[in-house]
């Protein structure tokens, strides 16, 4: 995950003039925070950069509304917390929890989202190196093998969520975990590579064929953001 703590505000600005909606650019993502504030982190492609796999369209209503409304609904229940808690409103504080997080987890998992993705042949595709590669072949014997099994857990999740490959923070081992809605990755797992199943993700474009677009996205998987998070 970026460290960067700071959102371009300057460059959003520009980019909201913008007159091409999915030549639009930003400067870094990250998980962004201002004055202990969640901020919309900035793409590092065009909207547009990632097609065919996933349409210019897509991308802008995902990172510009969806991405967006975390952003801003995490913010608001944030500071009704911390009033709650300003208050003792014991009450207040357990009925904000499930809204925290599944608001703030929806903005930690589309941060972490941005940063698996890369155009085609410009970073997006083909495959991993070093130790992550080898760990993937220990474990699935190669990288197509890995995709099969990844494609099969998106394919089972009911309803709206995510698959992600972890790493057991305690043992080093890979897997193959899917969490429902926005439910972030916490805990003894470290997230290393993850694919949205949400129908906003895909639908647009895919409409019901969503294993085309599971199939697809494996083409603009940045590989090289997921070795970074491998340790």
């Amino acid at each position: 995950m970026s460290s960067t703590l700071l959102r371009n505000t300057g460059l959003r600005s520009v980019l909201r003039t913008a007159p091409s909606t999915t030549s639009r650019r930003a400067a870094l993502t990250g998980m962004t925070f201002t004055r202990g504030k969640a901020t919309l982190p900035d793409l590092p492609y065009d909207y547009g950069a990632l097609e065919p796999a996933i349409s210019g369209k897509i991308m802008e209503l995902h990172h510009s509304k969806h991405h967006a409304t975390y952003v801003n609904s995490f913010n608001t229940f944030s500071e009704q917390l911390a009033s709650a808690q300003a208050s003792q409103d014991i009450q207040g504080q357990i009925a904000l929890q499930p809204l925290i997080n599944f608001h703030g987890g929806g903005h930690v998992n589309h941060t972490l989202f941005w940063e698996n993705l890369a155009p085609a042949g410009r970073g997006g595709g083909g495959s991993p190196e070093g130790e992550l590669a080898r760990s993937i072949e220990q474990g699935w014997g190669s990288l197509d093998a890995l995709k099969e099994k990844f494609n099969a857990a998106l394919a089972g999740i009911q309803g709206s969520g995510w698959a992600w490959l972890v790493q057991d923070t305690q043992t080093g081992s890979l897997g193959i975990k899917t969490y429902a809605n926005q439910d972030p990755v916490v805990g003894q797992f470290r997230p290393i590579l993850g694919i949205d199943a949400w129908e906003h993700a895909y639908y647009l474009q895919y409409e019901n064929r969503k294993a085309e677009y599971f199939k697809a996205i494996w083409d603009v998987v940045n590989w090289k953001a997921a070795e970074k998070r491998f340790k």
